[in-house]
């Protein structure tokens, strides 16, 4: 009796513990419930199947592309206009412009060997304007090396850009970064570095603090398609999704990572396909629309701050340049792809939305593109004047007080100096030859000599 007792027990435990769906009986009021047979396994959402059939990618729908403005300029969908003010619409459009005058002159002065590297961002404009005019200025950003359009926004000054190439006196970084790894303490925007996606993970650690402090503010990290093949690019898409950071992860998918297309990069439906995976929102947007990046980023931010969830937003647009100035896209495409992608490029798209408004006219658009110009030939002739950093400065900033070994090394330098200083073009670099024979208690050090 008592195992029978047991067994009805352990029957009605197990009925009980399964999930329950109730539905209605034709048009009688009377319920049914049943028990359904779904899956208990942490870590999934699914029921069960008894056709086995596999999930096919070249079967499901691509993720759609979500668009403001056609490429003649003119709205699509009226209730997705985002009503920008002609002032802001302006600034848009000539920052995007004087990154294009920038990029075409800092290019050449890399072939003629005034700098040493460059990179332009011919293609992408909409991409930096339009996501960097939907954040808040105390927003934090992660770059990873085409962005410099989001800190044009924010208010850094050719001098700036430019000092930062010429690796100058002026230049906040003291030459020891390559030229365009920009970076403002100031306009929050943390300084590029070299290696792919490391900025990623960062981001997500960046935007976790900012969650604690509960101070209101995103995170958005910047980085391309090729990035996203990198193991940082997932540590740093889980941390942020089961820790629920407020990071918006832009992806500028271009159709390069450097030689490389996308149809060696991945075999899936893009980066944007991804973001479910994880379970983050995600959203595709067209990459040259400046208005419908606007949109999606500013939604993206308001979902950050008031959800803490992170948002994936994958930019479609297109590399209209080679990747850099050690790079030479003809190599491995054919130009009529450029041609291609250039008559429908961001810049020119806006400008015809700015005509359509009466807002721009044939007269202005000589006379803007003949100022901005100007604007960079005198930022470019002061910075190449300029001397670059004392080569001391190379031991400097790491630490609070110059360790031992530092010390060492720097007072090595000094004595290699003075010994050969007819060797190195030391009247180029700040104060160089007062440095050269005293290290910093003011002790001489290497051969005495006087010099003017």
């Amino acid at each position: 009796m008592a195992a029978k007792l047991g067994g009805a027990l352990r029957t009605l435990r197990y009925l009980t513990t399964r999930p329950v769906s109730c539905r209605l009986i034709g048009t009688s009021p009377s319920v049914r419930c049943v028990h359904e047979d779904r899956p208990q396994f942490p870590g999934s959402k699914s029921k069960f199947t008894y056709k086995l059939s596999f999930l096919d990618p070249d079967e499901e729908a691509g993720i759609p592309v979500y668009r403001v403005m056609n490429s003649e300029g003119e709205m699509t969908e009226k209730s997705e206009d985002p009503k920008i003010d002609k002032t802001t619409v302006l600034k848009m459009y000539r920052d995007m412009t004087l990154l294009n005058s920038m990029d075409k002159i800092l290019y050449e002065s890399q072939r003629q060997g005034r700098i040493s590297f460059y990179m332009t961002n011919f293609g992408e404009e909409a991409t930096h304007i339009g996501s960097a005019s939907a954040l808040h200025p105390e927003d934090m950003v992660f770059g990873q090396y085409r962005e410099a359009g989001v800190l044009m926004w924010r208010g850094f000054t050719l001098d700036q850009f430019i000092n930062q190439c010429y690796g100058n006196t002026e230049d906040v970084g003291k030459g020891r970064q390559m030229p365009v790894h920009y970076g403002s303490q100031d306009l929050h925007f943390v300084t590029i570095s070299s290696p792919l996606a490391t900025q990623m993970p960062q981001a997500s650690g960046a935007a976790y603090a900012f969650k604690r402090a509960q101070n209101g503010k995103c995170v958005i990290c910047y980085f391309g398609e090729g990035a996203a093949s990198e193991g940082d690019a997932h540590a740093a898409f889980n941390f942020a999704a089961t820790l629920d950071c407020p990071v918006i992860f832009f992806c500028r998918n271009n159709g390069y990572a450097i030689s490389t297309p996308t149809s060696d990069q991945y075999r899936g439906d893009g980066i944007a396909s991804r973001g479910s995976g994880y379970g983050m929102l995600t959203i595709r947007v067209d990459g040259n629309d400046v208005f419908a990046v606007h949109n999606v980023t500013k939604e993206a931010r308001e979902i950050c701050v008031s959800h803490n969830r992170p948002v994936l937003i994958e930019a479609m647009t297109y590399r209209i340049g080679h990747h850099s100035t050690s790079d030479d896209s003809s190599m491995y495409r054919k130009k009529g792809e450029v041609v291609k992608f250039d008559t429908n490029n961001p810049i020119g798209r806006l400008r015809s939305y700015m005509v359509k408004q009466g807002w721009w006219n044939d007269d202005q658009e000589n006379e803007w593109k003949e100022e901005s110009k100007k604007m960079v030939m005198e930022s470019f002739a002061k910075a190449e004047k300029r001397k670059k950093p004392n080569p001391t400065e190379l031991f400097k900033d790491v630490y609070e007080e110059i360790p031992p070994h530092l010390q060492k090394q720097m007072d090595s330098l000094k004595e290699h100096l003075s010994k050969n200083e007819d060797k190195y073009p030391t009247q180029n670099y700040e104060a160089c030859k007062e440095y050269m024979y005293q290290d910093l208690s003011g002790s001489m050090v290497g051969v005495t000599r006087s010099h003017s």
